[in-house]
């Protein structure tokens, strides 16, 4: 007997948007990938977090990401770069330090030594920017034809910081909701130099690490909740998916959702939202209420939280629930985004 439903797809067959971290990822993982792995989807299994505390007593903590980025470079950024800020992000969101990183390369045949050369490169740059070393890795070459130029897939291992434990089932009711810095910047970069869009102007990737702002939110402690990194999917499948895990009904004030002009005014002519646009270098924090205000004056004392701004606060409601009190007073139901709007940016 089949317990679950059957992802939604096209003649039986994988879909773009099944890697879009929305609703058909979310069916993908459900009745496919976790019951093959013993895990028995999502609505008996822990809650899927951005990485994972292994069973040991030293807070060892541990992800793993691919990076299919198209194209391989873009303003502000390009895949070797992403990889290693994206991997150090994924642990920062579980409260940890990156201790090293494993990277493997696919590259495509005919792929200019160059453009590799330059990635691996910015690659080794951000790891070092990061203090993060690269310890081992991996290297295969596949026919023309076989991959799109190159793929990226790296691991991380970091060690939790003292006091901190945050998790997307750790929101409660009464805590704010915090931001590190504006949204759908990344997104909207790629999606620029992909399509070679010349309206969109000083639009520049928004990729960084984050573990030292995470660092700097020590002080909190257990009042600190719950972290996540918006990327796939943007701030409204990543605030889905803490409500749904924590069982909390969220709200959200479009009036004070940092959105910056060049990116509205790209996803307004592009039919794109905003809020489902991808990031790279910005957070979302839930904390409690007596810590907002200590909590965003930590954030606001590095660059990479300078803009840093409360958006919401988890209110009594329907639990799994996200809604957006907008510009005109009115609510709507913010849901997880069902597919993917652009393809192919982390």
């Amino acid at each position: 007997m089949i317990d679950c439903p059957l992802p939604r797809v096209e003649d039986d067959r994988v879909l773009l948007g099944h890697g879009a971290g929305g609703r058909l990822s979310a069916e993908l993982l459900d009745a496919l990938i976790l019951p093959a792995l013993g895990r028995g989807g999502a609505a008996t299994s822990a809650p899927l977090e951005d990485a994972a505390v292994l069973p040991t007593d030293d807070g060892l903590v541990v992800t793993t990401d691919g990076f299919v980025v198209s194209p391989l470079f873009f303003p502000g950024g390009d895949i070797g770069a992403l990889a290693v800020n994206g991997t150090v992000n994924d642990l920062a969101m579980r409260g940890a330090h990156p201790l090293a990183l494993t990277v493997a390369l696919v590259i495509e045949e005919g792929l200019g030594l160059a453009d590799l050369e330059a990635v691996v490169t910015s690659l080794g740059k951000a790891a070092n920017d990061a203090g993060v070393p690269v310890v081992a890795g991996d290297t295969k070459v596949v026919g023309r034809g076989h991959a799109d130029k190159l793929f990226v897939t790296t691991t991380g291992v970091g060690r939790r910081i003292p006091g901190l434990d945050p998790s997307a089932a750790r929101a409660r009711r009464g805590d704010r909701v915090l931001l590190s810095g504006p949204i759908g910047v990344h997104g909207v970069a790629v999606l620029s130099e992909r399509e070679n869009l010349g309206f969109v102007t000083d639009v520049a990737s928004d990729t960084r690490p984050l573990h030292r702002l995470v660092q700097t939110l020590a002080p909190l402690g257990g009042h600190l909740h719950t972290l996540r990194d918006p990327t796939r999917g943007g701030l409204a499948a990543s605030l889905n998916e803490i409500a749904g895990a924590s069982r909390i009904h969220v709200e959200i004030d479009e009036e004070s959702l940092p959105v910056p002009e060049p990116v509205a005014g790209a996803c307004e002519l592009l039919g794109l939202d905003p809020l489902h646009v991808a990031n790279e270098g910005c957070m979302v924090a839930f904390v409690a209420a007596e810590v907002a205000g200590d909590a965003l004056r930590l954030m606001r004392s590095l660059p990479e939280g300078a803009d840093a701004v409360a958006v919401g606060e988890v209110t009594d409601g329907p639990p799994g629930r996200v809604v957006l009190r907008t510009l005109v007073g009115a609510r709507r139901v913010l849901d997880m985004p069902l597919g993917e709007q652009l393809p192919r940016i982390c």
